[in-house]
């Protein structure tokens, strides 16, 4: 039986990218490892944060190499204990940005290391946001710097509670320990960031250049729409090429090629969206692989590789349209 499904955690506006999923999807499915994005739900206080006790660094000191942290010695503290390893001097995180980050845990007692990014070579890309991440990182790291390294010693109250978490060998009891990479930050006034591309061709719509997190214009000429899928660079980007199975992180507006008007934006939600590009129409997934990190995209979709005759209710998108897409690509993973 095919449905219409929606993206979990996203913001709302998001399901009218939402493609038609089958039942027996796994997309959902919980990762084997505890990363922090599996946090237990919270209603913990805010943590006391000290500098204080934390395992010794053993090897891979440098940011970016995968660390060796010792076992913890004597009795860790019961407050949130964060130290910056390695100040780095970019951006600042705040609460609720997205971040890209490489990072290694381990359980105080045993040094069991019970998941790290590195030997995955892909960083993680989460949200720093209550009920989307553990609230040591979301406390922790908040107002850290890009380009650091931080060691965080979790207590269960800001990690994975009293519950624990059984499939990685964790007790309810465990502080966690985790050094954290903090590659890059994004929020919702991120744009792309690359060499403007020339707009030439007449018949298609034309995107502003602007990159200071406000929407780019969107101009559709007076002509009929293409039959054929656009994706064409607005802003080319220097990063990394977008796979066909990759979760990007994006600002995006969509309008209506027959009226021009607005019928979805993150800018509007002053949020980000990411997601799949395995959850969405095909039209996006098939005008984003390929491009790269950093640039803005022009996406024009054909019914067909939208919605055709069966929009979202409540979209304001009508049977059988054409959508248009300004995209700026943040991050992927």
């Amino acid at each position: 039986m095919r449905r219409r499904s929606l993206l979990i955690a996203v913001p709302a506006g998001l399901v009218t990218l939402a493609a038609c999923g089958d039942e027996g999807s796994d997309s959902g499915k919980a990762s084997d490892t505890a990363s922090p994005s599996d946090p237990a739900t919270s209603a913990a206080p805010s943590p006391k944060i000290v500098d204080g006790p934390l395992p010794a660094v053993t090897a891979g000191s440098e940011f970016g190499e995968k660390p060796t942290v010792a076992k913890g010695s004597g009795e860790p503290s019961k407050d949130l204990a964060v130290k910056t390893l390695i100040a780095g001097g970019g951006r600042t995180v705040a609460e609720n940005d997205y971040i890209v980050a490489h990072y290694l845990g381990q359980i105080w007692d045993t040094a069991k290391v019970f998941d790290n990014s590195y030997d995955r070579k892909t960083p993680l890309l989460i949200q720093l946001a209550q009920g989307g991440i553990i609230d040591g990182w979301r406390y922790g790291l908040t107002g850290k710097k890009t380009g650091s390294r931080v060691a965080m010693a979790v207590p269960p109250t800001w990690g994975y509670g009293e519950q624990g978490n059984a499939q990685a060998g964790i007790k309810g009891t465990d502080t966690l320990v985790f050094v954290v990479d903090i590659e890059d930050t994004y929020n919702a006034r991120s744009s792309a960031k690359g060499t403007d591309v020339a707009q030439d061709n007449v018949d298609l719509p034309k995107v502003g250049t602007n990159t200071d997190g406000k929407a780019p214009s969107i101009e559709i000429p007076k002509t009929d729409a293409p039959t054929e899928l656009v994706a064409n660079y607005v802003i080319e980007g220097d990063g990394e090429e977008v796979g066909a199975d990759s979760t990007v992180l994006v600002q995006y507006k969509g309008v209506l090629w027959d009226t021009g008007k607005e019928f979805d934006s993150s800018y509007s939600r002053k949020a980000l969206t990411s997601f799949s590009l395995q959850q969405v129409v095909k039209g996006w997934a098939q005008g984003l692989t390929g491009k790269k990190v950093g640039s803005r995209v022009l996406v024009v979709i054909p019914p067909e590789l939208g919605y055709g005759d069966n929009p979202p209710q409540g979209s304001g998108i009508e049977k059988d349209s054409t959508l248009v897409f300004s995209v700026d690509i943040l991050a992927k993973m």
